[in-house]
């Protein structure tokens, strides 16, 4: 009985052996069947003519068609073959549909996006487009589906999910379009409603002050910095008398939903211990040098885009090249970069003009406040009488669950909001939310050739807004802004408002002509970097959506002003500056808190001391001790103060968030430079009291379960770069499979070189029209989505190193011929 038992026992463990080989030669052969065609031929119905698809050995496809229509077609036929997961996942997560491929996990980001019913207004965007534009996003279309199905099965993503993809819409272009608005704007109001809350609470120069217009670091193109405002006085607000014998508790910064997966990693600091209050810039830098400042004559662009960088990577590069019916001798050529999904180049050249993008925070949104009918309230006021809210059952379809429905009310100018603090019944107007707009942004800039002519181009496209730096081939630079800009009448939009005796509001669209533009400045020099560009009357269209604070964009334009000749690789050079000159200051204002009484019997405060003194380089270097030490010590000062000085909006708003007024550094460092017994927390006895109960925290949190020497505590300890694979995180065995590898970088949020947690510059690249060869280019991680592919992660090492790689496509390593 016993030897049948184990000869049983034996023959099961056998069984289960053969069968786990086969399940991993089974997943293997699919997995390799899912690979992209790089070789031979294809025949892609549709095209009018064959498309050669020529790729270099980093992958960076050439794509020469007949018709622009055909190399569409074949931009869709690659996206989907290296990309189509992350396509995916863009298009779901604009129209609130992630749950139906991953699950429960996703339900909150789902349910929160439905407000804006943005799969109904892709619909009717498309319905908008000239008919060229359709026929052209049609041939994308076709080009995507055609890619997905010719492969030998479906994208692994799918295989673990064990899920089938959904084929592509040509509303699921646009739907990527409003991706990146989610990514790039503010979807809910937040910033808009935390000045309101501020404003209706404190005293009017206490509003002021906490919210100012500008800082010192300012550094725009056009006008000078904008003083901070006074500190308002013990007269004013008392409120260290005010909360005697009240608890301050620190405040946390509600989370939001800012990846495109709930279970993606994120960004930040991540100190044991210790939570940073800053919240990553989804911005860029760029910048721009007129033909005067270089050796060859040619004006010369720079941009990189920051951005959360996910495996794959945003963008996918890509030239394009078709005939020029106006120019047989000349053909259409676009090289640079494309986002999987759209058809269109995104940044790059088109060998006439360069051009690269920053994010504005402009202001793109407004909260209008709602009368609602006492007699019904199924109604609102609007300037033409009582009107009935839109109602509209948005149903969420949930992977294994049963659907789940979310109630959405709409009025004349947008969604309706949750009610505010005092229960106020609330809409949103948000740029993002018109139709006509979206259906004017598909391909732009593809036959201009001077800066007028791009400027007119992209004025009023329904994108994002962007900061748009340009640089035509005879040498001359530009800003402008690329996207629409909503034309208000009797408001500024900084403030929520009531619209409903039509006094206030959007009258349209801001004509072409009269949008802010900067041509040719005496400088020679344009730079952006998501701070304040103009003043005046441009800013005034433009409004503040929360500016950045403006470190990067000064480190950049004194970069820019210490030279009278650049090259592509001087460009580079700046891109990678990890410079620390926002913490310099901070790191001084430490140094002298430590004091030598203040370190007399404390000999971790002796030893951090000697640390600062000596370790100090002037970098956010990953090596640095020093640099992680004094941004710890910035945030927390940072969150002691505003926890205090804010704390009667945080009691009242539970929705309160500070963090969105990304100019709080000018408030706080004079407050803690000027010292205002009046604005002090009453549980310290003075300034300095703060100031070294925020060290012994710092330094009690960096230490936690950790011994050893303070230096051994480096800034890349706390500053973890981690490129991740959006699955990896639910998917834990396959993460170093999927994920790139752990790199200790420099930079920060507030460096050139912006690397903080998974933020980072989603690609760098140095060109000037007509030069494209001498230009540089590289990004993070790979063009293939693809693990077993060639081009997964080829691209990744020089993007870490920062060597700079070209612009162009190199020579030809694979060869495909799609035929009609």
């Amino acid at each position: 009985m016993k030897r049948r038992l184990l000869r049983g026992t034996f023959a099961l463990i056998v069984l289960l052996l053969v069968a786990a080989a086969a399940a991993a030669v089974w997943i293997r052969a699919e997995l390799r069947a899912s690979l992209a065609q790089l070789d031979g031929q294809h025949r892609l119905s549709g095209l009018s003519a064959t498309v050669t698809v020529t790729r270099d050995e980093l992958g960076i496809p050439t794509i020469r068609g007949g018709s622009r229509a055909d190399v569409a077609r074949a931009t869709g036929f690659l996206h989907a073959q290296e990309r189509f997961f992350q396509m995916d996942l863009a298009r779901r997560r604009a129209a609130g549909e992630l749950s139906a491929l991953v699950g429960p996990r996703a339900l909150v980001a789902d349910r929160t996006i439905r407000i804006h019913r943005f799969r109904a207004e892709a619909r009717r965007a498309v319905g908008l487009l000239q008919p060229d534009q359709r026929t052209m996003l049609a041939a994308y279309t076709a080009g995507v589906n055609d890619g997905l199905r010719s492969l030998g099965a479906v994208p692994f993503e799918y295989l673990l999910l064990r899920q089938d993809p959904a084929p592509w819409l040509d509303e699921d272009s646009l739907l990527v379009v409003l991706s990146m608005f989610v990514t790039l704007q503010d979807s809910d109001g937040e910033y808009e409603a935390t000045l309101a809350t501020m404003q209706e609470l404190l005293p009017p120069e206490m509003f002021a002050f906490l919210a100012p217009r500008g800082t010192d670091w300012d550094a725009p193109i056009v006008g000078p910095a904008f003083e901070m405002p006074a500190t308002p006085g013990p007269e004013v607000y008392d409120l260290r008398t005010r909360r005697a014998g009240r608890q301050t508790l620190p405040r946390r910064p509600r989370p939001r939903e800012l990846s495109s997966l709930p279970w993606d990693l994120g960004s930040g600091i991540r100190d044991p211990g210790f939570v940073t209050t800053e919240r990553a810039a989804i911005g860029s830098n760029g910048w721009a040098v007129n033909g005067q400042l270089t050796a060859n004559g040619g004006a010369l662009v720079a941009n990189d885009m920051h951005l959360f960088i996910r495996v794959p990577n945003t963008w996918y590069r890509a030239s394009l090249e078709w005939p020029d019916p106006g120019r047989p001798s000349e053909p259409h050529r676009m090289i640079g970069t494309t986002l999987p999904g759209v058809p269109a180049l995104v940044t790059g050249s088109n060998t006439h003009v360069a051009w690269g993008f920053t994010n504005t925070y402009a202001d793109w949104s407004d909260i209008i406040l709602l009368e609602t009918n006492s007699a019904d309230p199924k109604q609102y006021l609007t300037p033409e009488g009582w009107r009935t809210f839109e109602q509209f059952d948005e149903a969420v379809v949930v992977a294994g669950q049963d659907e789940q429905h979310v109630a959405v009310s709409w009025t004349i100018w947008g969604p309706v909001l949750p009610p505010d603090y005092r229960g106020r019944a609330r809409a949103y107007s948000w740029v993002a939310h018109s139709a006509a707009r979206l259906a004017a942004s598909l391909t732009p800039l593809e036959g201009v050739r001077t800066i007028e002519e791009a400027f007119d181009n992209v004025n009023g496209l329904g994108t994002p807004g962007q900061n748009f730096v340009v640089a035509d081939r005879s040498g001359r630079i530009g800003w402008t802004v690329y996207g629409a800009i909503p034309q208000r009448v009797g408001l500024d939009g900084e403030l929520p408002s009531r619209w409903a005796d039509g006094a206030q509001g959007w009258r349209g669209w801001l004509a072409p002509a009269d949008y802010p533009r900067v041509v040719d400045p005496p400088t020679g020099r344009i730079w952006t970097a998501n701070a304040r560009v103009v003043d005046g009357d441009m800013l005034a269209k433009l409004g503040d959506g929360s500016y950045e604070v403006g470190s990067r964009a000064r480190v950049i334009r004194d970069r820019l002003m210490a030279k009278d000749r650049f090259s592509a690789e001087d460009f580079l050079a700046i891109q990678l500056d990890g410079r620390a000159e926002f913490l310099e200051r901070w790191h001084g204002l430490l140094l002298a808190a430590l004091t030598p009484d203040a370190v007399a019997g404390h000999a971790r405060r002796a030893e951090l001391r000697e640390l600062l003194a000596r370790g100090w380089t002037g970098q956010a270097a990953p090596d640095s001790a020093a640099y992680r030490f004094t941004r710890a010590f910035r945030d927390t000062v940072s969150e002691r103060v505003f926890a205090f000085v804010l704390a009667e909006c945080v009691e009242a708003d539970p929705a309160f968030d500070y963090t969105t007024v990304r100019k709080r550094e000018g408030p706080l460092w004079t407050l803690v430079t000027e010292r205002p017994l009046h604005l002090l927390d009453p549980q310290y006895a003075g300034w300095d009291a703060l100031l070294l109960d925020s060290i012994d925290t710092v330094v009690g949190a960096v230490t936690l379960d950790r011994s050893g020497p303070l230096a051994d505590r480096v800034w890349s300890e706390a500053n973890v770069t981690a490129y991740r694979h959006p699955l990896s995180g639910a998917l834990p065995l396959l993460g170093r499979w999927l994920d790139m590898p752990p790199a200790a970088l420099p930079g920060d949020l507030y460096s050139p070189r912006v690397a903080s947690g998974s933020v980072g510059a989603s690609e760098r690249m140095v060109v000037s029209p007509g030069r494209e060869a001498e230009g540089i280019m590289h990004m993070p991680t790979g063009q293939s989505g693809h693990p077993l592919s060639p081009f997964y992660s080829n691209s990744h090492q020089a993007w870490v190193e920062g060597t700079a790689t070209p612009f162009l496509p190199g020579p030809t390593v694979h060869t495909l011929t799609l035929t009609p």
